[in-house]
């Protein structure tokens, strides 16, 4: 008696993998043809105006190095120096070819090159930003959660009255506290100073933690907020109604179901808050002594140095579009209605 084997069945799995991540991939090419899309004439027109700003505002570094009493010639003499002399659109031709090589200019108080010295300062607060973006995101995304899963009891009034009182405390209070409490008083941190994380993770952490601590208290309580609200949202929804028929878990439904829907409103909180973190420091920066980003703008903005001051608008315009570019593909990743299209 002879038996013959049956036909294999098709792996079924092989074509739905295979469309999953062209999905994927098609999810994250459009988000970076929308991205781009917004960003060459957002930023085309934001550096025409940036770059503006030298004839909007009157200054000359003319003034700036010789004073209110230069003569016309001696003036006429230093524009010519900086190319000034010549016609508003060929300027800013030569301009903005140096920005897309990677040249913004050079400072009219110092001649130094301000690609240099806003790396310098650069440095300096994404190490603090990215350190009280990443304590925000894990303490915000620990209080909504639990407000969320104890909703209406003591637990959640708990947390939000400590987040609504986490949000109106300034950066530069916050900072003084703890520089007076832990720098000063119990010695477990630098006071005031950077190190750069090159000579050392250790020391490097040291000194960015309490400047960030002082930073991360506003992202926290946005997080926790936005969390909390869009959890509990989500927690109405039907298709959370019909897990439970279901038979699902609460944990399963929670991870599965309520936490993907539910992370789009703080995620896209993140989008607005890096940018911000990094640009507007400069209170912080003064208090724990530290030569940042914010702190150059605010000293190029008061000396009165144009150039520097478009360069450090140039940089701002692409660290809020690049972060809003990650914080975008994330979304369409981990949000199922941002898989969905919708």
């Amino acid at each position: 008696m002879t038996t013959t084997e049956a036909p294999a069945a098709p792996d079924v799995r092989l074509p739905a993998a295979a469309a999953r991540t062209r999905n994927a991939l098609g999810r994250v090419l459009t988000t970076l043809a929308r991205t781009v899309a917004i960003f060459v004439p957002v930023f085309l027109v934001a550096t025409f105006v940036t770059f503006a700003l030298r004839s909007l505002s009157g200054l000359s570094p003319a003034r700036i190095q010789l004073g209110e009493e230069a003569t016309p010639e001696a003036i006429a003499r230093v524009e010519a120096h900086w190319g000034l002399d010549r016609p508003f659109l060929v300027q800013y031709g030569d301009w903005f070819g140096g920005v897309l090589h990677g040249r913004l200019g050079t400072s009219w108080t110092n001649g130094a090159d301000i690609s240099t010295l806003i790396g310098l300062g650069l440095g300096v607060s994404l190490s603090v930003a990215t350190f009280a973006l990443l304590i925000g995101v894990v303490v915000g995304f620990a209080l909504g959660t639990v407000a969320a899963l104890r909703r209406t009891t003591w637990i959640d009034r708990a947390i939000t009255g400590f987040v609504t009182v986490v949000s109106v405390m300034p950066a530069f209070v916050v900072g003084i506290v703890l520089v007076a409490v832990f720098g000063v008083g119990l010695h477990l941190f630098p006071s005031a100073g950077y190190v750069p994380a090159a000579q050392g993770i250790g020391p490097w952490l040291a000194h960015i933690t309490l400047p960030a601590v002082a930073l991360s208290f506003d992202v926290v309580a946005d997080v926790a907020r936005q969390l909390r609200t869009s959890l509990v949202a989500a927690y109405g929804e039907n298709y959370v109604t019909g897990a439970v028929v279901r038979g699902l878990s609460p944990r399963r439904i929670f991870f599965g179901h309520v936490l993907r829907n539910g992370l789009g409103p703080a995620l896209a909180t993140l989008g607005l808050k890096f940018p911000a973190l990094v640009g507007a420091s400069v209170v912080t920066e003064w208090i724990f002594g530290l030569q940042g980003f914010g702190r150059f703008a605010n000293d190029s903005a008061q000396a009165g140095d144009v150039p520097a001051v478009q360069g450090v608008l140039v940089v701002s315009i692409v660290l809020v579009v690049a972060f809003n570019l990650i914080v975008n593909l994330v979304l369409a990743r981990v949000t199922p209605a941002a898989q969905r299209g919708v």
